[in-house]
């Protein structure tokens, strides 16, 4: 199927897609700080670059997009057109996000995933347990929790075994 947007257009249009500052992260960062939690945006100094820090704890949340992380849900289509660079593409985000968790453990930070399925669609969960789950994250000594699961299309390898069960509080 052939794009219907010029390639200047759809460069411009894509573009306008960051990597800071979504409705999902801004949702989460609107909650957590209702609860009393305080935290720094996006710190250049840690792998990836966390949506938010919580220094005094050692743990960072990231809000992942269903689409760019490959999520293995509902909200994840492949897309039907250029199939060869969006695959390469989303698997390049899925081996960056696991080398950027295993730089974070072993510099001793604890990771929270949250995903964007659990914010909207049909897996959506109510937002009060959202954020209470990741206040309970921020509370305690978990190395890693991911919140919606931690499926992605990534296909198993001896290096990335692929996580066919859904995990949400796992101990690394």
């Amino acid at each position: 199927m052939a794009d219907i947007v010029p390639p200047e257009v759809r460069s411009r249009m894509m573009a306008g897609i960051g990597p800071a500052n979504t409705k999902p992260e801004m949702i989460v960062r609107r909650g957590l700080h209702a609860r009393g939690w305080r935290y720094r945006l996006h710190v250049k100094q840690l792998p990836g670059k966390p949506d938010l820090v919580f220094s005094a704890r050692r743990a960072v949340i990231m809000v992942h997009g269903c689409f760019w992380h490959g999520h293995d849900c509902g909200l994840f289509r492949w897309p039907s057109t250029r199939e060869e660079f969006w695959r390469e593409k989303i698997m390049g985000n899925i081996n960056r996000d696991h080398n950027v968790r295993a730089l974070l453990s072993e510099s001793g930070w604890r990771l929270c995933n949250v995903w964007e399925c659990t914010l909207k669609g049909p897996s959506r969960i109510p937002l009060d347990d959202l954020l209470e789950r990741c206040s309970d994250f921020l509370a305690g000594t978990a190395a890693f929790t991911s919140i919606g699961g931690d499926r992605t299309v990534l296909p198993a390898t001896p290096a990335n075994p692929r996580i066919s069960e859904p995990c949400e509080n796992r101990e690394v």
